[in-house]
């Protein structure tokens, strides 16, 4: 069994509220946390269609073998039931009594701040941070973790639990995507032209996102993948970040960036099949963006934050990779995918420090190397140093 690092808040949120809402990717890990956390409870998955079809048809008949409360699985599924489940725990307002979880972040996040407001506490779980997976690692294990197989294994958390093949498992999960999610979220009515359109977005890996050229290149309207790009979103398959600006003189990009929630399923779309294919590819500096980015991420929900992520760059092509809010400041992270620090990684944090006075707090260098350099005022961190974050 995996412990996750959200656990110790889920156990929290749930002696607060009556409802806590869990949402993430399938395969993330959601059912396997909940049943684990609250073994006591009855648990209903909403996939089963006799199951669906009773909640959906008659939900105050449904609700009533669940007075004590339950794990309702794929909660998204009777989108009716939340508003019949407010009136329940209003009556009966104990804490910690129904545990949802959902697979498709906005609408469920719809039905519940509309049905649920004050009555839930919404957390995130996305696939394995680098700790958890060090975790599942032998206590006795000499191999150091290597950063290619990472990024192409990837999190999700059957993939290291089963042992599975990391390319077999990211396209049987892909697979199961279109088939079953796709037809719940929208008619895509070319398979394989979405398909196409989503291994284009997997080319764009920690680029600025620009609708009109992948919307040619893909052979689709605009609006077409704007509403593609949006169901990618919808079901955690990638994620736009947006940029950081503030109003001033500057032109500042206000376009977002394009990254997935998890690197495995990047370098599957890519056609990267081994390691080294990995290390050797092109976009081996943006998938190694995209793994920091990830894992920043992770780092958030797991603490019941919010995505509140930015990157920063201006039209004269000065950048910082993350930016991460600390009060009323800024943490900065420049990422460099080489195992070798030179002057380059600096200059844009000195560059943004210099433009934008007293707004940074701190700011550090992700690196693909092993040994950390305490450099000031921007220290170097190694990859590795993610499994246990560096105190901001």
């Amino acid at each position: 069994m995996i412990r996750r690092n959200i656990e110790a808040l889920l156990r929290q949120l749930a002696g607060q509220y009556p409802i806590v809402t869990l949402v993430g990717p399938r395969q993330s890990g959601k059912t396997t946390l909940a049943r684990m956390v609250f073994p006591d409870k009855p648990y209903v998955s909403l996939e089963d269609p006799d199951v669906r079809r009773f909640a959906t048809e008659d939900p105050r008949s449904f609700l009533s073998a669940y007075k004590g409360g339950a794990v309702f699985d794929e909660i998204q599924r009777a989108p009716e039931l939340p508003s019949y489940l407010q009136s329940m725990v209003d009556n009966h307002p104990e804490a910690g009594q129904f545990i949802l979880t959902g697979s498709q972040q906005f609408e469920l996040m719809t039905q519940v701040s509309q049905s649920l407001a004050g009555r839930t506490a919404l957390l995130r779980l996305l696939p394995l941070t680098l700790s958890e997976l060090e975790s599942l690692r032998p206590i006795d294990s000499q191999a150091p973790l290597a950063l290619p197989s990472c990024l192409l294994n990837g999190f999700y958390p059957r993939v290291h639990d089963q042992n599975l093949q990391a390319s077999q498992a990211m396209g049987d999960y892909f697979a199961t995507y279109v088939e079953r999610d796709l037809r719940q979220l929208a008619a895509v009515q070319d398979l394989r032209l979405f398909e196409h359109f989503v291994r284009l977005c997997a080319g764009r890996t920690g680029q600025l996102l620009n609708l009109n050229s992948l919307a040619n290149d893909a052979g689709v309207s605009q609006p077409t993948a704007r509403a593609w790009i949006d169901l990618l979103q919808s079901s955690f398959i990638v994620h736009l970040l947006p940029p950081w600006f503030v109003n001033t003189g500057k032109r500042l990009i206000k376009t977002p960036k394009l990254y997935f929630y998890d690197t495995g399923l990047a370098c599957w779309l890519l056609g990267l099949r081994t390691p080294e294919q990995v290390q050797r590819d092109p976009l081996w500096g943006a998938l190694f963006e995209n793994f920091v980015v990830a894992e920043a991420l992770k780092d958030r929900f797991n603490q019941g934050e919010n995505s509140a992520l930015y990157f920063y760059r201006d039209s004269e092509g000065n950048e910082v990779d993350l930016l991460m809010p600390v009060g009323r400041q800024l943490h900065a992270i420049e990422i460099k995918a080489g195992g070798t620090v030179n002057p380059d990684y600096f200059k844009g944090l000195k560059r943004f420090d210099a433009h934008h006075p007293h707004v940074l707090l701190s700011g550090c260098v992700v690196f693909g190397g092993e040994m950390p350099q305490a450099r000031e005022p921007w220290p170097v961190h190694s990859w590795l140093q993610l499994r246990h974050p560096p105190t901001r």
